[in-house]
């Protein structure tokens, strides 16, 4: 089981606190407003609190903030505090018009967050293409969800995989970090199948393998 530190208070962070709390997980909810933090961490049960801006006690720092302000998130809390931590980047830089993306070309929002996290951290792209209701309500009829994961450290990916599968669900290993320019424009394609023709969220994208 692994030790996670989850920064942020919201739907996301919710859902993977009580998924991770079930899988026998130790968690850490760290958010701006104390009193907040609090209040999920007692909701959830079993969640400790921790203080933003102090080094996370968690072994996998997850990020689920907005990613307006991720990169700010990380730069915040310096080299010592982030030293040899997994960090996983969950979101999803999307443009307001939701036609593209707000980072440079070429680039991912998992890119731009580890240009800022110390040399010794690894990040890990996970869980940005699914919907954070479709996470906490976990197997859909009878079949795992995937969580893609993309990478450049292999044993930060091994350790991600690890707590995905304690969660109850299936990690997809998609290559190197440059692939999570890909699995943010997974997150594109939900909201233009959200737009356009599936009309809800009640969904999520996965792989078949045929025999």
């Amino acid at each position: 089981m692994s030790s996670i530190s989850i920064i942020g208070l919201g739907n996301m962070a919710s859902a993977l606190a009580d998924r991770a709390l079930a899988g026998g997980n130790a968690v850490e909810i760290i958010g701006r407003d104390p009193a907040k933090a609090k209040e999920l961490a007692a909701a959830l049960g079993g969640a400790t609190v921790g203080t933003a801006g102090a080094a996370p006690a968690g072994d996998i720092v997850i990020l689920a903030v907005p990613y307006a302000s991720a990169s700010a998130v990380v730069s915040e809390y310096g080299d010592d505090a982030l030293q040899g931590k997994v960090i996983i980047d969950i979101t999803n830089p999307v443009s307001p018009d939701f036609q593209g993306f707000v980072t440079p070309d070429g680039s991912s929002g998992a890119q731009e967050i580890a240009k800022a996290a110390p040399a010794g951290a690894h990040v890990v792209k996970a869980f940005n293409t699914l919907f954070s209701h479709v996470l906490a309500a976990g197997p859909a009829e009878g079949r795992l969800l995937d969580v893609f994961i993309a990478g450049d450290d292999a044993q930060a990916k091994t350790r991600v995989s690890a707590f995905i599968e304690s969660l109850g669900l299936r990690p997809m290993d998609t290559g190197q970090l440059a692939m999570a320019r890909s699995l943010e424009n997974v997150a594109l394609l939900q909201l233009g199948l959200v737009a356009h023709s599936v009309k809800h969220t009640n969904f999520f994208l996965g792989v078949s393998i045929l025999s």
